[in-house]
């Protein structure tokens, strides 16, 4: 599949498009313009024998160094080796990919100054899924995501390594396969290519797009948990949550009125004597719904950075300037970040809770630890536990990033976002929660089965079927592990989400 960039305008849903490996990229000619004209406005500049920071002279606190025209394509050359510092494991595939399809992105808008030879050269890694290896750790979100994207960079100029189909080969056997030798960068190519927050980005893009299926998921293996337990519906109606007047907290509402809707199990006991729920089932629209606030938040905020130029100085061709500014500075993407960490926090939370009541004969009604002939078997008892040490794994990890600052540069970067690092513990805060919302749901379909002859609702059914087609009631004590790792798989996959129908983003 052909996917034509527009700079400036990708979408979420553009980025699951991209994010597929038999997915080529290609430019809409009505960019190519607007870089070329870019690039013409730093030639007439050292031409002119004009002083702009990050074209004839040193970076950051050498900034007020001016460099001779002989040395500037030295210069950049230097800026890309140097700042390529960084340490760690390395970005899987996926992330490369994605902060590729970034730089090209913001580069290709024409306000960078860069040559088209250099934003085709991207292109080509792109369609020929050559990944640049970049460690993960190394950018405070400052300056940019500078020594991730150092990283990135140093493969054009022929140095470094990359990854091509699963095996890491050199820079240059790298740009053999695209019939490329390594790159002589003009004059602000080097700083262009540096400078930006596409790395926090792509990590943060990922993690939103994990936190929907995560979303939706805890909203399904909730609706189950209400069903299992014999839960009220009532508390989803539709007037409590209007005069609270909050919009996420309907929609969660609803959501979970759709999944409930002709119910037998709920039908079953209607006219029960019990009152009340306890909260995790009860105020699931109160804190999902403020969760799913903060997604819809934190997406805006990374749509816009998705489409954004952000290195420094920016070209104005209409105005015929270069203008320097902090457009590189991360603190957007490390507060959308942090948000997104604290929801994914609280999803986790919510949805432990409700397995702890699932297990929990006292208040579920159920067989101790959901299954029979408790004390012979344990059944879900070290699930759960498995389940309370994720949630508060993640409860450390959604401690903000962005309240911490360390200065860098001599001073001149005085204050530092940590948005790479806000953005980089996403995943693996999904990947926990992920766990989680797996075992809810194995513990709220055993709970369903106990509730036989009678079924869930129909769309909740659909759920449970799909389950038992790959795991079997758990009659008896068997090896866990298996179980929860497919529930997890049919999370990160989207499965639950498709077989609901619900989308949030």
């Amino acid at each position: 599949m052909k996917f034509i960039l527009n700079p400036g305008q990708l979408s979420l849903s553009d980025f699951r498009v991209l994010l597929n490996e038999n997915t080529t990229l290609e430019l809409h000619a009505n960019c190519i313009p607007n870089i070329h004209a870019s690039e013409k406005i730093i030639t007439d500049t050292i031409a002119e024998g004009n002083t702009v920071y990050g074209v004839n002279t040193g970076f950051g606190v050498l900034a007020n160094t001016r460099i001779n025209t002989a040395d500037l394509q030295t210069l950049q050359r230097s800026i890309v080796l140097s700042h390529a510092a960084g340490t760690g494991e390395l970005f899987n595939d996926l992330i490369v990919r994605l902060i590729l399809v970034l730089k090209i992105n913001s580069l290709a808008r024409g306000f960078s100054g860069v040559k088209m030879q250099t934003i085709d050269a991207l292109i080509l890694l792109f369609n020929a899924k050559i990944y640049p290896c970049i460690p993960s750790q190394g950018s405070v979100g400052a300056s940019g995501d500078l020594a991730p994207l150092a990283h990135l960079s140093t493969v054009l100029i022929g140095v470094g390594e990359a990854r091509y189909n699963g095996k890491i080969i050199s820079a240059k056997e790298a740009l053999a396969k695209i019939n490329l030798k390594p790159l002589k960068l003009a004059p602000k190519e080097g700083l262009a290519l540096l400078n930006g927050t596409q790395a926090s980005t792509a990590l943060a893009i990922l993690g939103l797009l994990a936190s929907e299926d995560i979303f939706v998921s805890a909203i399904t293996a909730g609706a189950l948990s209400v069903d299992a337990t014999k839960g009220s519906d009532t508390p989803f109606d539709e007037r409590i949550q209007a005069v609270r007047g909050h919009i996420a907290q309907i929609k969660v509402a609803q959501m979970i009125r759709n999944l409930l809707e002709k119910s037998e199990i709920r039908e079953s006991h209607r006219h029960c004597i019990k009152v009340q729920d306890p909260y995790s089932l009860r105020c699931q629209p109160q804190v999902m719904g403020a969760c799913l606030s903060h997604l819809w938040h934190a997406s805006e905020t990374v749509l816009i950075e998705s489409n954004a130029v952000s290195d420094n100085p920016l070209v104005f061709t209409a105005q015929n300037e270069i203008i320097s500014g902090g457009n590189f500075h991360a603190e957007p993407i490390a507060l959308a970040a942090d948000s997104l960490a604290i929801s994914i926090a609280e999803i986790s939370a919510l949805s432990e809770r409700r397995i702890a009541l699932l297990v929990d004969p006292h208040f579920s009604g159920l067989p101790a630890f959901l299954v029979n002939n408790p004390g012979v078997n344990s059944g879900f008892m070290i699930a759960q536990v498995t389940a309370a040490a994720l949630a508060s794994e993640n409860k450390s990890l959604a401690h903000p990033a962005s309240i911490d600052s360390l200065p860098t540069s001599a001073n001149q970067e005085d204050h530092v976002s940590m948005a790479t690092y806000a953005a980089r513990r996403l995943l693996p805060m999904t990947e926990n929660a992920a766990g989680i919302i797996g075992i809810e749901l194995l513990a709220a379909c055993q709970g369903i089965d106990f509730a036989q002859p009678l079924k869930t609702s129909p769309k909740l059914e659909k759920v449970y079927q799909f389950i038992r087609e790959k795991i079997t009631f758990y009659e008896a004590d068997r090896y866990f592990a298996p179980d929860i790792a497919s529930a997890k798989s049919f999370i990160q996959s989207g499965k639950i989400r498709e077989l609901v129908e619900i989308s949030i983003l």
